[in-house]
């Protein structure tokens, strides 16, 4: 069949005249083969799914029953364009009640997002040009460095090391590199490796972006998903609201992944670039998503309670795999767990050691044989992420699944 012309009109942004015809297999489509096939090889043994980066359960009744109500009211009908006041001034109280954040303007400060991924892909818009750098950690999530190099813009990978405590080595950045660089994006609490960010690396990052004029967006979405100490924003730093913004999101604390309602906070020429170039992008999130938005942010125990479990899971998860030998630490937020991979594990029964290269390696291994599933990530050495968002309902339930991986992890003798 002959080729399209269609063919040869792709940007270069997205792969030119060879976009779609990359043979190269994404990783989570890695995982999601191995598990079909793990599952077509063992049908008697239950998939335990640690990879899993969402809730394991619905939003609260008080959160669903808001949506319900103000889905059917003609006021919420159109078009919410850059968001209610109503939700601006909720989100506000929600700074102040939870992190101590006081005198946001909810007229420049504060606007709504349908949720963080969307408002990431935006920012770019604002303001890279060609040439421009983002500084983004690594491991980490990509969307705004790909939406940058759409612009034209370039990516400096800043390594996430453990002896660092999974935070990035600002002086390491090259003098060359910041000279061009105009934007800096955190996640704290971290993903994929769990870590939290202290006041004294956020002190240091203000200092570090006014001295070299760069904006920084910390991405919150596991702010207040925290299992000891307070929640805590960048924006408590003296002098943070000068330099960055935080994007918070209902997805992880709320149980609200689907919903897509989070917001931006913090400097307010920054609000008003993302607020422009959204306002050009989308419509707003419907009205009555916003109110329900408004229910969860005014409950923010709900969050507590959520943390609670998590924590619960973590600490659990943490002993069963020390049991078998990974140097597992537990996090002080997120539902993530980074462990380094193993370098082989010898089956108890005897045999071969089997061989693990890298992080996929394992995390395929593990998925294929034992049927746990996690996400790897080889990006600063080999790891693997498991999340205790995995399906059990109750106590009894979660030790049920966590006792069940120690089990199937205990056949092996692991060398790291």
């Amino acid at each position: 069949m002959e080729e399209s012309f269609i063919q040869s009109q792709f940007s270069d942004r997205i792969g030119g005249q060879s976009f779609g015809k990359d043979t190269a297999i994404y990783k989570f489509e890695k995982i999601k083969r191995a598990k079909r096939a793990a599952v077509k090889e063992h049908p008697k043994k239950a998939l335990i799914d640690m990879g899993v980066g969402e809730p394991d359960q619905m939003a609260y009744p008080e959160v669903v029953q808001t949506l319900q109500h103000e889905a059917a009211l003609s006021e919420n009908r159109g078009y919410a364009d850059n968001g209610s006041e109503s939700f601006k001034k909720v989100a506000a109280h929600y700074m102040e009640k939870v992190f101590g954040v006081t005198g946001l303007d909810t007229e420049n400060e504060i606007l709504h997002s349908i949720g963080s991924k969307t408002a990431l892909s935006m920012l770019p818009a604002c303001f890279i040009n060609p040439g421009d750098v983002v500084l983004m950690t690594t491991p980490g999530y990509p969307v705004l460095g790909t939406h940058a190099k759409y612009y034209g813009g370039e990516v400096y990978n800043m390594e996430l090391k453990e002896e660092n405590g999974f935070l990035p080595d600002l002086k390491a950045v090259p003098a060359d590199v910041l000279k061009k660089a105009k934007m800096m994006v955190l996640n704290y609490p971290n993903n994929p490796t769990g870590a939290s960010a202290t006041k004294e690396f956020f002190e240091e990052v203000v200092e570090f972006a006014k001295k070299n004029e760069i904006i920084v967006i910390q991405d919150a979405a596991y702010a207040a998903l925290i299992f000891e100490g307070e929640p805590l924003s960048i924006l408590q730093v003296p002098g943070g609201k000068d330099v960055a913004i935080e994007l918070h999101s209902l997805s992880k604390g709320f149980n609200m992944t689907g919903w897509r309602i989070g917001f931006v906070v913090g400097n307010p020429l920054i609000v008003s670039a993302y607020g422009h170039v959204k306002d050009n992008s989308d419509s707003g999130q419907f009205l009555a998503i916003q109110k329900a938005g408004e229910a969860a942010l005014s409950r923010p125990w709900i969050t507590q309670e959520i943390s609670a479990k998590y924590s619960r899971r973590m600490g659990k998860l943490v002993e069963a795999l020390r049991f078998s030998g990974f140097d597992a630490k537990k996090p002080s937020g997120s539902f993530f767990l980074y462990v380094k991979a193993p370098k082989s594990a010898k089956p108890e029964s005897g045999g071969d050691a089997i061989e693990f290269a890298t992080g996929e390696d394992f995390s395929q291994w593990l998925i294929r044989n034992e049927l746990v599933s996690t996400v790897p990530w080889d990006d600063v050495g080999a790891y693997v992420r498991f999340s205790v968002t995995f399906e059990a309902h109750g106590e009894e339930n979660e030790k049920r699944v966590i006792d069940e991986i120690r089990n199937r992890l205990a056949k092996y003798e692991f060398s790291f």
